[in-house]
Formats: C-alpha cells, sequence, structure tokens
C-alpha cells in the first residue's frame, strides 16, 4: 500500500547540493556566482533547489517561473513574480528605497502596482534592466539573496535577454547567486536557450551541470521512504521502467496493490490523473488548457463554478497530489502531467477550452494583471483557431508588450497580425491600422528588437504596397525606418534612403517629420568632405523643430549643429555652443539628446586639448547616467571619455581604477574592448609588455569583427606599431607601416592620425618621404594636433640622424601647455640628447631633471630608465644626484678612441649600425665610419669577429 507520494527521504544529490553550496559560500564571501542546473524531465531539479534553498539560512531567496504559453514563454514572467513578491514583503516604499534616486516607474513595465511606466524610447529596455539589477544587488548588501529562475527552457527572449544582462553585468563584489534550471532534454539543436548556455557558460563566476538520474541502489531508497519502508516487490522492475528517473518511479510506486504498471511514459504520468472523480478530470482538462499554473479566480472563472464548488472539485487532485497549490495559484505537480493531460485532448476539446478561457478573460478584463491577460488572450484565440479574434487580440497584445519593452513579444504578436491579414477580410477596420501601418509598427519594433534584417526586410515589403508619387510622406516615413535600420547594421543604402526621405516630405507646411528626416540625415554625414551639408542640413532641422514645437528633434539637431561647427582651433567657442546643447536637452527632458550631447562635448575637449574640462564633463555624465539608472550602458560608455583625458593627463593609476570598475560589470563588448585599449597605452608606457599585449589583443579580437571608425581603427593601427618595436620587433613594424600607408586613407582623421605618424617613425626602416607628404596634407587644427606635428618634425628630423635641439623645446613648451606630462617628458629627453650631442651638456641638465620628475610622476619606468641612461652617459647630474663617474677607459693597447670604445661595446651586444646610432645620438653613416675603424684596428675582418675579440679581451665585463 503507497504510504507518499513523493519520497520524504532527499537521496542521491550529495555531490550536487555541494556544488550549489559552494556557489553560496562564494556569494557569501563576496564572489558573485551563476549557476545553471540542467537535467531531463522528472530527474528532479525542482527538488534539488527547494532542498537547497531550505538549508541556507539566512539567505533571501526569490523564486520565478518562466510560463509556458503555447510555444512560447511569458514576457519576463519570472522576473515579475520576483518583483510582486518583493511589493508585496516590502511595499512600495521599501522597493524605491533599494534603487537609485527611488525612482520605480521603469518597473512599473514589469508590475502596474508601481505607476505608470515612464515614456518610451530606445532606452526604455536598458533602463529596466539596470533597475531589476541595481534591486537585485542591492537586495543582496543587506543579506545575502539567491534568485531562482526555473524551467528556462521555456524562457521568452526578453525573459533571456535579462537574464544574460543580470549573468554578465552583476556586480562580482555582492553576495547573490543566480540560479537557473532548465530541460536539458528538451535543448534541440535550434533552441534558442542553447547559444546562451555557451556563451554565458564562459563567464567566469558562471558554473554549470546536468543532473544525472539515480543508480538502481538509490531508487531503491527512494523507493523505500515513498513506501515507508515497506519491501518493494520487484525493484528491478521498477529501475528499469524508470530509468532512474525520480519523477516515474514516483508515478510507478503511485498505484495500489495488484495494479498493473502502464504501458507507456503519457498512461504512466495519466495514471494519477485517472483515478480522480470524473468530475474532477475533467477540470484538470480545463486547467491544462491554461498553463502550468492558474489562478483561482480563473480557473473559477472559466469553470463556471463558484468557490465552495470549486474548491470541492479540486481537493482530490491535491490530495492525490497531481495539483500543488502556492498562494492563490494552482500548480500540475509536474508540467509533464500537465502536458500529458493537454496532449490526450480531442482537437474539438482544446478548441472549445481555450475558447472558455478567452471569453472569460473578455468578459473579466482585470482577473490577470497586464501585460499578461491580453497577452494570454491573444494566446488562447490563437490556440482555438478564430482567425478574427486572434487578430484583434494579437493586435492588443502587441501594444500591452510595448509597455513592457518586452519587444521581441510585440514582434511576434504583431507578426501574428500580418499572417493572420488574409484570413480576415475587414482586417483594416477592426484594428482601425491598414496593413502598411501593421508594417511599420514591426519595422520600429524589430529594430528595437535588433533584428535588423527583418525590420529591413518588413520595410521593402511596406515600399512595394506605397506608390511614392501619391503618397509620398508613407514613403519617406518608411525610408527613414529603412535607412536608420540599415546604418545600425552597418549596411550601404541608408544615407541614399535619407536622402530620398527628405526630398519626399515638402519644406511647406513644416512639419515634424520634414525635422526629423533632415536631423537623421544631418547625423549619419560622417565624411569631412560632407560638413558643409551636415551643418546646413541640421540648422534646417533645429529651425522647422523649434518652428513646430518638437523639442526631442531640436536638442538632437542642436547637438548635430555644434559637433559639426565643432572647431579644436576654437575651443571657448564650443564651450559655451555645447552647454546650450545640454541645457536644451535638459529642458527637453530627453536622455538620448542629453547623452549625445555630453559624450560629444567631452570628446571634443579632448580633441581639443581641454583635459581637465573633459573629464569634469564626462563624469557629470556618469553621474547623470546613473540617476538615470544606466550605469552599465551610457554610463559604461562615458567611462571611455573619462579614461582618455586622465591617460592624457599622466592620471594614470586614476584611469586604471576608472577601467577596473567599468571592466567590472561587464560593459557591451565595443566599451571594453576600448577600455582595454587605454589600458594597453598605460601598460605599454610603462614596461609591462605581456600585459600590454594581453589587453591589445583581447581589444583586437572586438573590433575585428566589426565596422568601425577612424577614431578606433587609427589608435588601434598606432597600439600594435608601438607594441612590435616594444618587442624588438622593428622589421614587423615597418611592414605594418607601409601596409597602413596603402591600405588606410590618412587624411580624413587629422586628430587620430597625428599620433599614428609618429608611432611609423619608430619603425626599423620608416618611410619618411611618404609620412611627410602624409603629415603636409593633413594640416593642424587645435594645441593639440599641433603638439603632436612639432613632435613629429623633431622625430622625423631624428630619424634622418639630425638632432634638432630647438624642435624638440617647441615640442616640450607645448605638451607643457597642455598639462601631458608624458608626451613633455618624452620632448625633454629629446632636446637633452640634442644637446649631448652638441657637445651642450650642462644645457641638457635642467631638461634632464625635468623629465626624470615626470617620468617618475606617472610611473613611466622604461623612459625613466632612457632618461637615467643619458644621464649616466653624458656625465649629467639629475635633481639631487652627484656627477657621475669618468667612465673607465679599458682600450690599452687597441688604439681605440672613446667613441669607438662605445660603438665596439654596441657592436659586441648584437646591436645594428641603425640602433647604435640612435644609442650615442650620432648618424648611421657616422657609425658605419666608426665599425670600419674598429675592424682596422683590431685586425678583425667582420663585425661578429670584432665582437669575439672584444669579449675575449674582456673589455666590456664589470
Amino acid at each position: 500500500m503507497r504510504a507518499h507520494t513523493v519520497s520524504p527521504l532527499f537521496v542521491g544529490r550529495t555531490d550536487e547540493l555541494a556544488i550549489l553550496e559552494g556557489a553560496l559560500a562564494r556569494a557569501r564571501s563576496g564572489a558573485a556566482s551563476t549557476v545553471f542546473v540542467g537535467g531531463e524531465a522528472g530527474v528532479g531539479k525542482t527538488r534539488l533547489v527547494r532542498e537547497f534553498t531550505e538549508r541556507t539560512g539566512d539567505a533571501l531567496v526569490l523564486v520565478g517561473g518562466c510560463l509556458e504559453l503555447g510555444t512560447d514563454g511569458l514576457p519576463f514572467a519570472p522576473f515579475t513574480a520576483v518583483l510582486r513578491r518583493l511589493a508585496r514583503d516590502l511595499g512600495h516604499d521599501g522597493v524605491a528605497a533599494l534603487l537609485p534616486g527611488g525612482a520605480t516607474r521603469g518597473l512599473a513595465r514589469l508590475l502596474p502596482e508601481f505607476g505608470e511606466p515612464e515614456r518610451e524610447g530606445a532606452e526604455a529596455r536598458s533602463r529596466l534592466f539596470e533597475q531589476v539589477l541595481s534591486l537585485l544587488e542591492r537586495l543582496a548588501e543587506t543579506r545575502p539573496t539567491i534568485l531562482v529562475i526555473e524551467d528556462a527552457h521555456w524562457a521568452d527572449r526578453s525573459t533571456r535577454d535579462l537574464l544574460s544582462f543580470l549573468v554578465r553585468y552583476q556586480r562580482s563584489d555582492v553576495p547573490l547567486l543566480t540560479l537557473v534550471t532548465y530541460r536539458a532534454d528538451e535543448l534541440h539543436r535550434t533552441h534558442p536557450l542553447r547559444p546562451l548556455l555557451a556563451e554565458l557558460s564562459r563567464v567566469d563566476w558562471v558554473t554549470r551541470f546536468d543532473l544525472r538520474r539515480l543508480s538502481r541502489r538509490e531508487v531503491s531508497r527512494q523507493a523505500a521512504s515513498i513506501l515507508d519502508g515497506e519491501p518493494v516487490a520487484d525493484i528491478d522492475l521498477v529501475y528499469a521502467r524508470s530509468e532512474g528517473n525520480p519523477l516515474f518511479v514516483e508515478a510507478l510506486l503511485s498505484g495500489g496493490e495488484g495494479e498493473t504498471l502502464p504501458d507507456s511514459l503519457r498512461d504512466l504520468l495519466l495514471a494519477s490523473v485517472e483515478r480522480l472523480p470524473e468530475e474532477t478530470q475533467e477540470l484538470m482538462r480545463l486547467a491544462a488548457a491554461g498553463g502550468a499554473r492558474i489562478e483561482h479566480a480563473m480557473l473559477s472563472a472559466v469553470a463556471g463554478a463558484d468557490d465552495g464548488e470549486l474548491s470541492r472539485l479540486l481537493r482530490p487532485a491535491v490530495a492525490g497530489n497531481v495539483l500543488v497549490v502556492d498562494g492563490d495559484t494552482y500548480a500540475f505537480r509536474h508540467a509533464l502531467i500537465r502536458e500529458a493531460v493537454h496532449d490526450d485532448l480531442l482537437p474539438g476539446e482544446r478548441t472549445r477550452l481555450h475558447t472558455r478561457f478567452a471569453e472569460a478573460l473578455e468578459g473579466n478584463p482585470g482577473i490577470l494583471p497586464e501585460p499578461r491577460g491580453a497577452i494570454e488572450l491573444a494566446h488562447h484565440w490563437h490556440a482555438a483557431h478564430n482567425p478574427l479574434w486572434a487578430l484583434i487580440s494579437a493586435w492588443h497584445a502587441a501594444a500591452a508588450a510595448r509597455k513592457t519593452a518586452a519587444y521581441d513579444e510585440q514582434l511576434r504578436m504583431l507578426t501574428r497580425v500580418l499572417e493572420l491579414w488574409e484570413a480576415v477580410p475587414d482586417a483594416a477596420e477592426r484594428i482601425e491600422t491598414d496593413h502598411v501601418g501593421v508594417l511599420r509598427q514591426a519595422i520600429t519594433v524589430a529594430h528595437l528588437a535588433g533584428e535588423f534584417e527583418r525590420g529591413i526586410s518588413l520595410a521593402k515589403a511596406a515600399l512595394r504596397e506605397i506608390d511614392t508619387t501619391t503618397d509620398p510622406i508613407r514613403a519617406a516615413r518608411l525610408l527613414r525606418q529603412r535607412g536608420l535600420v540599415r546604418y545600425d547594421l552597418g549596411r550601404a543604402g541608408f544615407i541614399e534612403d535619407l536622402r530620398t526621405a527628405v526630398e519626399l516630405v515638402p519644406a511647406e507646411p513644416p512639419t515634424p517629420l520634414r525635422a526629423r528626416v533632415l536631423e537623421n540625415l544631418a547625423r549619419m554625414l560622417s565624411h569631412p568632405g560632407d560638413w558643409p551639408e551636415k551643418e546646413a542640413l541640421a540648422e534646417e532641422a533645429m529651425r522647422i523643430a523649434h518652428e513646430v514645437g518638437d523639442v526631442d528633434t531640436e536638442a538632437h539637431a542642436l547637438v548635430t549643429l555644434v559637433w559639426a561647427r565643432c572647431r579644436y582651433s576654437r575651443m571657448e567657442e564650443q564651450v559655451v555652443a555645447f552647454a546650450g546643447a545640454r541645457e536644451l536637452a535638459g529642458r527637453a527632458s530627453t536622455y538620448n539628446a542629453l547623452m549625445r550631447a555630453v559624450i560629444s562635448e567631452s570628446d571634443a575637449l579632448e580633441g581639443g586639448g581641454w583635459h581637465e574640462r573633459a573629464a569634469e564633463v564626462a563624469r557629470g555624465g556618469i553621474a547623470d547616467a546613473e540617476a538615470y539608472g544606466l550605469a552599465r550602458t551610457s554610463g559604461a560608455f562615458l567611462s571611455i571619455n573619462l579614461v582618455e583625458p586622465l591617460v592624457s593627463l599622466g592620471r594614470w593609476d586614476e584611469a586604471s581604477e576608472v577601467v577596473e570598475r567599468t571592466l567590472e560589470v561587464t560593459p557591451p563588448a565595443p566599451y571594453r574592448a576600448s577600455l582595454q585599449a587605454l589600458a594597453t597605452d598605460i601598460a605599454l608606457a610603462r614596461g609591462d609588455l605581456d600585459r600590454a599585449d594581453s589587453l591589445f589583443r583581447a581589444s583586437r579580437a572586438v573590433f575585428t569583427g566589426g565596422i568601425y571608425r577612424d577614431q578606433t581603427i587609427m589608435p588601434q593601427l598606432r597600439r600594435e606599431i608601438e607594441l612590435l618595436v616594444a618587442r624588438g620587433r622593428g622589421e614587423e613594424a615597418s611592414e605594418l607601416v607601409e601596409r597602413t600607408l596603402d591600405e588606410q586613407d590618412l587624411e580624413a582623421t587629422p586628430r587620430y592620425v597625428w599620433p599614428l605618424l609618429r608611432a611609423c617613425l619608430r619603425a626599423a626602416v620608416p618611410p619618411l618621404a611618404r609620412l611627410r607628404a602624409v603629415a603636409e596634407k593633413i594640416g593642424v587644427e587645435g594645441e593639440l594636433q599641433r603638439a603632436h606635428s612639432l613632435t613629429f618634425a623633431a622625430e622625423a628630423a631624428q630619424a634622418e640622424g639630425t638632432l634638432d635641439r630647438a624642435a624638440w623645446e617647441a615640442a616640450a613648451t607645448a605638451w607643457a601647455g597642455l598639462r601631458q606630462p608624458y608626451a613633455e617628458a618624452c620632448a625633454l629627453l629629446g632636446a637633452a640628447r640634442a644637446a649631448v650631442e652638441a657637445g651642450e651638456r650642462e644645457e641638457a641638465a635642467p631638461s634632464l631633471s625635468r623629465a626624470a620628475e615626470l617620468a617618475a610622476r606617472v610611473g613611466a619606468s622604461p623612459l625613466t630608465a632612457e632618461i637615467a641612461s643619458l644621464a649616466r652617459r653624458a656625465r649629467v647630474p639629475l635633481s639631487g644626484e652627484p656627477v657621475p663617474a669618468e667612465p673607465v677607459s679599458e682600450r690599452e693597447g687597441l688604439g681605440l678612441t672613446a667613441r669607438e670604445h662605445e660603438v665596439l661595446r654596441l657592436v659586441a651586444a648584437g646591436r645594428s649600425n641603425r640602433e647604435i646610432a640612435g644609442e650615442l645620438f650620432i648618424s648611421a653613416k657616422t657609425v658605419s665610419v666608426h665599425v670600419s675603424n674598429i675592424l682596422a684596428k683590431l685586425g678583425a675582418a667582420s663585425r661578429g669577429e670584432a665582437a669575439a675579440t672584444a669579449h675575449r679581451l674582456r673589455l666590456f665585463e664589470a
């Protein structure tokens, strides 16, 4: 006789529990962790999680399950459940206290109790994601927190995206454990969870394991526990039939004595239902059509039974462990049981039952919270095969999904409307929108969802239905949409689309659409040759937007206009202009325009050499991003604009701290790569070549996978050349320089080309004539470019064997005016070399001392060593140091001059003539003369023989 439905004894999961307990221990110690638990249906994932969470002591456990709805999950279902629990436990004010600025309206997209969601926009989804993560992190700061997401194989794309965001962006120093379960046997080759699991499994703090089946011994223990210690008649048969699946063991043992074992898995799962009274079975069939979980009020409305009657019908199912009660919700004990019941329905029954659910939702609109009610209504009408109401409900569900920023679900609903269009003759009248109108909405949503190819296909379909001569305005709207999608996809044709859109919208009367297409086109024009047109378009867009009261477009147009007019030689004017753009964007409450203004201003200030002001503006923007709830996206981008001026100012430790702090939240790949690239510059200057190489490779892996502008390409080429030179691979650097000159347009962006040209000079054999030709063409704009051009002139002269002290001193003065200590120190070293070469050692002393001070301040070890080496060789004292002693001569009897002795020392060290020239501040031709004299005096036939003689005579031993 059966004693229990489920084994009271938790069997055979010692190792798995240890993994979870280890993850929690790491979280408690301040190392956030994520664990994915896979396993076939019925293997015990839910039981494992329950047993684990019951042993977690003071930890806060938040559980949310993904809900299956037809072939797709309900958007954000697990997070809505978690948020509802927190709202119930902490209250609105308690949740608000955990969010930056106490702003909860972003969470209203998941839970209407938090009020009306904020205005929609491209940043709405990002802000929602950041608010959810901030809430979890603040909770974890108060006590260890475990977030459990069950049945991730049913997760819709919005849920998967948010889960991915939480795992990737979570701070590593909070006691937060995320535990995710999924059915491994559901993950077919094209299942959308597969690539996400593969991707997240590579994250350092993610663990993943599959729950195995039970062994024969473990099945025996489970069976004994279920039967309260009574012997199992044929444990071998139970083990063979169940194959170690705990759910199947329970089902096999759930019958009475003498009951034969079912022949199939389906029959096995249905057996517990078929033992219920017939009227309860009918209710179970009804409940199965409603999904894995169903509210009491919903089931009552669909069943047409009052509370007393419904409770009477449900009691046998609860007593028989077919249903379990969770608050005011019922759920099948296992999803497999619901699936088996639903699959057992006849086609007519399914249609009838889903129709009952749809009618109940239509008659009681508030029975389920939005947007769930609208989405479930669309599901039931679709499952009931009613084209008319399936189309209408899908249209309304799309609108509801948009409020939650569930763009994938919204696109799916709009796609359903399009699919059903031909089946509903009066579809346009029913939803008060024509076919092109639905296509336009779908294009917008596809763009927001990142489905760029889909967006372009939808735009093409819509344009085929439009006659541009009779309906130019709609055609312009569609071309604008396609142009914006093409731009984000990096697909050619976006400029052409926007130009055509401008042509189709009449200039009179002024309209918001005219302002928008003008602003969009102005923003997209990026080639220097297009700058006059860009400025004119932005001016017109701003004028029209102001006239029609479109403050949002006016703010964007002003940002574009200020950027188009930006001249590094007139930075005082730019500061005033950008302040006006930020003021207008703030007045319009237009976050995107405000961020564009801050990003553009900080970037322009850095390009003009106003490094302190650039850092100040970037810091302000980061604070705005944090207050708005977008610290990990907009804030991370602005961190790049903060690090760059900090590097220029020589505040390298501070810059490194910003990089590390931003990388901790795992920003988007391009942002991460940009930060790593800037960190490469610091590592190179400090002589940490291994770190520099590692950082450069990491950034290059990202940048080689996409299309990037000169502001990314040119600095990366510079870094690669500098790394090769630092590693002593000058010939490879020369080859890269030649490829760069052949393949890159080096006239478009002088700001980024000047540093690249200087790096090219350091290759083993720099093509001086070609480099000088580029330098003459690009010109100079602003103090920063002037400093680079002065330095280039001094370095180019040195590469030809001429040490021009005046040129180096001019460069040093320019860098000092810009407050760039590292660049100033390098230029001062050049000036000191020139002075020493000219025999003016006393004049070299101040430059060397100042250079040493600056190099030490920023921690540039290689530069410090170079300065010290020159001081020793030239016997020039640095500040606070005694005069270096005269070098001991060891050339007696060989007839070598002091200079020849130095040249021989370097020949013996394996240096080339060019390297010796650089070391001793003489020309390569002079080195060649010295080498010839040395060979003659030593009677050596080659450089190698001369080096061997020097070693044999121990001329250079300490």
